[in-house]
């Protein structure tokens, strides 16, 4: 059993890890208060800060949000930069401009989605503060996206979003390691909005992804992904929650065989390699760290992120109150 599916309830293990948890809380907790009674310094930049993150570990949806979020800004006249842990990155320095060529293994793999998913300024780096104030000097940017920011107190926010995924919520719970929990439920009633990929609640919106599209990985034309209903696939996901992905093929109609891998997975290209030549199919965020050993029957699905509505007005209304430059 998946260490995911192991937080979604109370076992033998969780309970064995309980004085961790308990660790871990104290700690966190410890820190919150340093920052609450200004103990610790928050840096506060001259320009708006949108914060995106979410409470658990594990894929939320947050990068397509980011995405979407940067060109919605981007449309309403804003000029945005972007800012990011780059976890995985090897970089010696930080912090890390990444451009939508840079290398993964340098960068991590959820930066290049974002710049090659927007054409905006994205700078990466262990201390958001630093990455932010880069951007600053280098660019025009006169707001910044804080991606997967919401415990990096030490970047003062205007915004907060948390993001959940709607089939897992918060598991069990119950704090790392016996689950899924960074910080506790309640911190994400102190967000700005929380959005849900999946059954929103009261109070809660939607992000819906949609559009769903496949192209081949070393270039081509893409068609919709229900045009593949019936075909016999691999699929590799190396992401915070494959069943997602792999639940997608399946609802479109294809016949998938399941590789899921761990989050951030360094792909080589023995991990493609099957005894047979059907197509293999994987996540744009695997796909930047296989462009590299593609072959031609390799594949990307992507899809796109929207928000509703009532979150795109309230957003919009939300904008408005901070000044331009």
């Amino acid at each position: 059993m998946s260490i995911e599916r192991r937080w979604q309830d109370w076992n033998a293990i969780s309970i064995l890890l309980l004085p961790l948890a308990g660790l871990f809380w104290l700690v966190a907790a410890s820190r919150r208060l340093c920052y609450r009674l200004q103990l610790c310094r928050r840096h506060r930049l001259p320009v708006p800060v949108i914060v995106v993150g979410n409470i658990t570990v594990g894929g939320t949806g947050k990068t397509p949000l980011v995405i979407w979020l940067v060109n919605y800004l981007k449309a309403a006249g804003w000029h945005p930069g972007v800012v990011a842990r780059g976890y995985g990155g090897k970089a010696s320095r930080w912090p890390q401009q990444v451009r939508a060529d840079s290398d993964p293994v340098m960068v991590g793999d959820e930066p290049l989605l974002v710049a090659a998913g927007t054409g905006c300024p994205v700078c990466v780096g262990p201390d958001r503060v630093a990455a932010a104030q880069q951007l600053l000097q280098h660019g025009q940017c006169d707001i910044i996206v804080s991606d997967d920011g919401l415990q990096h107190y030490r970047l003062a926010r205007d915004v907060e979003i948390v993001v959940v995924d709607g089939q897992r919520r918060y598991g069990n719970g119950l704090p790392l390691p016996a689950g899924p929990l960074r910080e506790p439920v309640k911190r994400a009633q102190r967000a700005d909005w929380v959005i849900v990929q999946g059954e929103p609640l009261n109070g809660e919106h939607r992000l819906q992804l949609s559009d769903a599209q496949i192209r081949p990985l070393r270039g081509g034309a893409a068609e919709p992904l229900a045009n593949w209903a019936g075909r016999s696939v691999h699929a590799v996901a190396g992401i915070g929650f494959p069943q997602r992905f792999f639940q997608t093929l399946a609802d479109a109609g294809l016949q998938v065989s399941e590789h899921p891998y761990p989050d951030h997975h360094p792909f080589a290209a023995a991990d493609l390699a099957f005894d047979d030549q059907r197509p293999v199919l994987m996540t744009a965020k695997d796909a930047v760290k296989c462009r590299r050993f593609a072959r031609d029957h390799h594949y990307v699905v992507t899809v796109q992120a929207r928000p509703g509505a009532a979150f795109e007005a309230a957003l919009a209304q939300k904008l408005k109150e901070f000044p331009r430059g």
